[in-house]
């Protein structure tokens, strides 16, 4: 099935099927408000920065189905260049089809291509789903937690 379900680079007319992914996965993480004006915002400087950032959309027929985004980041462990794993989502009614895999397999090529020695993501503690998900692809869980400020709150 996620043979039929094409990943392609995202552009600007991705930007609504996009920020509505966006929601859903918002929805799973309680740490986030979902804001659509300020996640398309931040989907379109994404967009603008083709150097350091890239997003990929899944696509049947006709319909933007999933996402993955990823930015280069410059880590002193590694000594150079990696990424974050931004967002990876794909709609409730097209998971298990192979389609996350898919778009995982864009992210690490591309990360591939540019020389990064590794990638990263936070994902939901209790999104007990998706870190099956990443285990299943082989990605590790490590001993580092998140912590966040908000400048100027």
């Amino acid at each position: 099935m996620a043979s039929q379900a094409r990943i392609r680079a995202a552009a600007e007319p991705d930007l609504e099927a996009m920020t509505g992914l966006i929601a859903r996965l918002f929805a799973l993480e309680p740490d986030f408000h979902f804001d659509p004006v300020r996640v398309r915002h931040g989907l379109a400087l994404l967009l603008a920065r083709e150097e350091t950032a890239a997003l990929w959309v899944a696509e049947l027929d006709g319909r933007v189905i999933g996402l993955c985004t990823a930015q280069i980041v410059i880590s002193t462990a590694e000594g150079g260049p990696v990424a974050w794993l931004e967002d990876l989502v794909v709609s409730p009614d097209q998971r298990g089809r192979g389609i996350g895999r898919l778009l995982l397999e864009s992210v690490a090529n591309w990360a591939t291509r540019r020389g990064l020695t590794r990638l990263q993501l936070l994902a939901d503690h209790g999104n007990e789903a998706a870190l099956s998900f990443y285990r299943r692809m082989g990605w590790q869980l490590t001993r580092m937690i998140c912590l966040r400020l908000q400048p100027g709150e």
